[in-house]
């Protein structure tokens, strides 16, 4: 990164965090395509699995302690829940329903699943999805159908792994490799990807210019 990069994104960051730490309220739930809010700003979703740490993310990058509510049960989120950010609304945060290890009836998952894939597909409004991967484990099948889901639907996504703390910067480094080589396999992939923990609050300035970038702003 030259250093006139560098400043660029600095700036981008503090341009973020003052964003950040305005206004972010949730908006809705939907539960069904029909209960979507009118599409009128940019949209960022997030998808992971169960128990990746989807709420956790949420809450570092908006900067509140609970304004995604994390569950003890992995996969409680069944619906489309959108936060907004910013005075006047600059653009919406999207948490979409955990997948792979949810404690859920076949018939539900599916549900959640057909819900997913058509948002994904006719959400004019959707400008980035972010694909949250742990750091301890990396790619899953699940995670894969999922960026297959993103491919066909032509939508961009950032792989972003979670809870680098979690393991040494030598096992870390090797995922970030592996997931970095298999991205590149992904036509809508983002090449970058992101490291991020929440409790210490590491790749978290990034992510958030990133988002910023992403809607536009």
């Amino acid at each position: 990164m030259t250093e006139e990069e560098a400043a660029e994104l600095a700036q981008l960051e503090r341009r973020a965090n003052k964003l950040f730490s305005g206004r972010v309220e949730f908006l809705l739930s939907a539960p069904q395509l029909k209960f979507l809010p009118e599409p009128t700003v940019p949209e960022i979703a997030f998808a992971g699995r169960s128990n990746v740490g989807k709420s956790s993310l949420l809450n570092a990058i908006t900067g509140r302690k609970a304004i995604a509510r994390a569950s003890v049960t992995p996969g409680r989120t069944q619906e489309l829940n959108f936060f907004e950010v910013g005075e006047p609304t600059q653009f919406r945060l999207v948490d979409m329903p955990g997948y792979g290890f949810a404690k859920a009836p076949v018939k539900v998952v599916e549900k959640w699943k057909n819900l997913v894939r058509t948002y994904l597909r006719g959400r004019q409004v959707l400008v980035r999805n972010l694909v949250l991967v742990d750091s301890r484990h990396g790619l899953k099948d699940v995670d894969r159908e999922m960026m297959k889901m993103l491919d066909e639907a032509a939508v961009g996504y950032r792989v972003v792994l979670t809870k680098a703390d979690k393991i040494k910067a030598s096992e870390l480094a090797k995922t970030v490799a592996a997931v970095e080589a298999e991205a590149k396999k992904h036509v809508a992939a983002y090449p970058q990807i992101h490291v991020t923990s929440s409790e210490k609050d590491m790749g978290i300035g990034e992510l958030r210019a990133a988002l910023l970038r992403d809607a536009g702003i």
